[in-house]
């Protein structure tokens, strides 16, 4: 990854992966604009016992998705890495191409799950600041876990170890 044109390519190899992360950003900020714009319209109040009771159990399954979408990454990575690949049927940077973006998507898809816990707590009654603490909670894991290109070369260079190329 020394050389400039080297790693022009393999930003150019992620851009489909940062337009997934563009795609969950832009759907965290379309919750935020549906809550403002249909408000107390779209909200559905919950007894107040209930509400806190729901939103301590999102908070847990909040912080738990962190450490734990950090592990199935750091997992798919190292698989990205060492399963076998065929020659025949892929090419090595085709391969890590897929591998990686599968990697990215698993990540994304979970922490993007944290932002819906915001929404599902403003129609659930919760005011604005729920809203934007888990959406911007969600944003965080959006920034922890986007492409990153030191990752996708050490994936290149492990199938093309393993493909004696």
């Amino acid at each position: 990854m020394g050389n400039p044109v080297e790693r022009e390519r393999l930003k150019s190899d992620l851009i489909l992966p940062w337009v997934i992360v563009g795609m969950m950003l832009a759907m965290l900020g379309t919750y935020v604009i549906i809550c403002h714009v249909m408000g107390e319209r779209l909200q559905q109040p919950l007894p107040e016992a209930q509400r806190v009771l729901v939103r301590t159990i999102l908070y847990v399954i909040a912080i738990v998705t962190f450490p734990l979408t950090n592990l199935i990454r750091h997992i798919q990575l190292r698989l990205n890495q060492t399963m076998p690949c065929s020659p025949a049927t892929h090419t090595t940077v085709a391969a890590a191409k897929s591998r990686y973006l599968a990697t990215v998507i698993v990540s994304m898809s979970l922490v993007e799950v944290v932002g819906i816990f915001g929404l599902v707590m403003f129609i659930f009654g919760d005011g604005f600041n729920t809203l934007y603490i888990f959406t911007g909670l969600s944003a965080l894991g959006l920034f922890l876990y986007r492409p990153k290109t030191a990752e996708y070369a050490e994936i290149i260079a492990a199938i093309a170890a393993q493909n004696h190329e």
